[in-house]
């Protein structure tokens, strides 16, 4: 958790509430001394984190996958039927 002495807490009071409210919650001290702890007063709904490989062995890529239909993409690009 961050410290910020008093006076950085006073000259940049809205940047760090804003930064408060949205979960990043901080310590002010005096003189290198803890004073008071910033927290949000309501936890905000922290999005869903996606998990890598969550689907893994749900479903298989064919082996042709890089090379499907690339007859039929090649004859619309050279503009033949």
């Amino acid at each position: 958790m961050r410290t910020v002495n008093i006076h950085e807490a006073k000259t940049h009071l809205s940047r760090l509430v804003e930064q408060a409210a949205d979960g990043e919650s901080f310590i002010i001290a005096k003189a290198g001394k803890p004073m008071v702890k910033v927290v949000p007063l309501e936890v905000r709904e922290q999005p869903a984190v996606r998990r890598i490989g969550f689907l893994d062995g749900e479903f298989t890529v064919p082996d042709d996958f890089d090379t499907m239909f690339a007859d039929e993409i090649l004859a619309m690009f050279e503009g033949e039927d």
